[in-house]
């Protein structure tokens, strides 16, 4: 029988192992998709405990908690730090198969040095030794960020932020770890929600301009992204519930925008030309920005009125979209291109059955580049398929669709400082998937170019496609 979390978990060839412990294990990590705040990092405060750290903010716990019956005062509300702690070491037996199982243990094993399991007996030890440690300035944010070996992260930045931490990180030669903004223009891009006519007021108050129309528009957003250009940006991110695809002309724009500033409703009809036409822009505007532009595609959000009027969004009650958005996705990428060269382009289906679909249409659309990288890809999975499976069916039909070696590799998609060894996970699967091949005869046994592949993947392709100085 196997021991559990040895040095050679998931490692199930000698292939694997070989690849995983000279080529991978000690690559940096480029963390360039995560919720981490500038603002946290830069102040550099001591976490309280291991509670705070693993249950404070994070809705995959949450969600496996509330799986097993845990009352909901016991994940998101009142209850003492430790009686939280032991709740979810009370949820760990039962996640067999489950990441979080995973991820938890490694984070125990990298930062704690706790090679055992956390179960209610083992709670209160276990607990007592992580929050011990907690205490201690090397375990403080940027000292988590350097023991975990990242080379840069990129937060998720709405166009009116500030970056004023951003600025203070950037000055401050203690930390090298570098901290870049990503564009998030979510907030202008879903005109359906309530909220949208306030947003766009507050647009217009930080970029100095009067938003009524689509130009006015296209103006605002466009200083803001000069703005962060100037931070040191080199990314975009946006999501998506589908790709809306709904040619319409600008002056129709322009009505739709003044009909939902007037209060008036908008048909979903509407609603898709609209982000199809904006979308079409941003692309356009990022190509000219050299940014590399994300899309996350399929998420039902906030499913739970319940838990969104308790506790907001974010908080486990999304789930994944079955709605077809393949087709949008190839005319607004075609769309893109005719205006120029669409960006760097990075597409996460969070439906596993759109693997395929995203794989070729992204094929569609590589072309020759001085940096040889792939224009247009399927990114790591991500959220509800960033698991064991998940991982190596993305690596499958990467692999089967386009030119794995160029591939951009993993993101934590995280809120923790402790969530690093998700990235060590991906390595080991990625080092797994790779020496199956070998074993197979399938692909020769090439240590050198396979170990230089391997690092790229976990690392260097990723720099190439987010052009951060690193």
């Amino acid at each position: 029988m196997k021991k559990f979390l040895t040095n050679d978990f998931l490692l199930n060839t000698e292939y694997a192992k070989i690849l995983y412990h000279n080529y991978a294990k000690d690559m940096p990590i480029f963390d360039w998709h995560c919720h981490l705040e500038a603002e946290e990092i830069y102040k550099n405060e001591k976490i309280n405990s291991i509670t705070k750290a693993w249950l404070g903010g994070d809705h995959y716990k949450w969600r496996v908690m509330r799986a097993v019956g845990i009352d909901e005062d016991l994940i998101t509300g009142n209850a003492s730090d430790l009686d939280k702690f032991k709740s979810y070491a009370a949820t760990m037996p039962n996640l067999i198969g489950n990441p979080i199982y995973h991820w938890t243990h490694l984070e125990l094993k990298k930062y704690f040095d706790i090679d055992y399991c956390l179960e209610p007996d083992t709670a209160e030890e276990i607990f007592n030794i992580a929050n011990e440690k907690l205490t201690q300035d090397d375990f403080r944010p940027r000292e988590l960020i350097k023991m975990s070996n990242v080379a840069a992260v990129c937060t998720t930045n709405d166009p009116i932020d500030d970056l004023h931490y951003h600025d203070l990180l950037a000055e401050d030669e203690s930390f090298q770890t570098k901290i870049k903004p990503a564009f998030r223009p979510d907030k202008a891009i879903s005109i359906e929600k309530d909220s949208y006519t306030s947003y766009i007021k507050e647009l217009s108050e930080v970029a100095g301009v009067e938003i009524n129309s689509f130009d006015t528009l296209k103006e605002a957003l466009e200083k803001r992204m000069n703005f962060f250009k100037e931070k040191g940006c080199e990314a975009s991110d946006q999501a998506f519930k589908y790709i809306p695809f709904e040619e319409i002309s600008d002056k129709e724009v322009n009505e739709i925008i003044k009909k939902k500033l007037n209060g008036e409703k908008l048909e979903i009809r509407e609603e898709d030309a609209y982000k199809t036409a904006l979308m079409i822009w941003l692309g356009s505007k990022y190509n000219e920005l050299n940014w590399a532009m994300e899309l996350h595609i399929g998420v039902i959000r906030d499913n739970s009125t319940k838990l969104y009027n308790k506790l907001g969004n974010d908080v486990g009650a999304d789930a994944t979209n079955d709605e077809p958005w393949a087709e949008n996705l190839a005319n607004l990428l075609d769309i893109i291109e005719q205006k120029g060269a669409i960006p760097r382009t990075i597409i996460f289906p969070l439906n596993p059955a759109e693997f395929y679909p995203a794989s070729t249409i992204a094929g569609s659309f590589n072309r020759g580049n001085d940096e040889n990288v792939l224009t247009a890809q399927i990114g790591p999975s991500w959220w509800h398929i960033d698991h064991k499976e998940g991982m190596l069916d993305q690596m499958k039909i990467m692999s089967a669709t386009s030119a794995f070696a160029k591939s951009i590799g993993m993101i934590t998609d995280s809120r923790s400082f402790l969530s690093y060894p998700r990235h060590e996970y991906f390595r080991r699967l990625l080092c797994r998937f790779i020496g199956e091949i070998i074993a197979d005869g399938e692909y020769p046994w090439d240590e050198e170019f396979l170990g230089n592949m391997v690092k790229d993947i976990c690392f260097n392709n990723a720099k190439n496609i987010i052009k951060i100085d690193l």
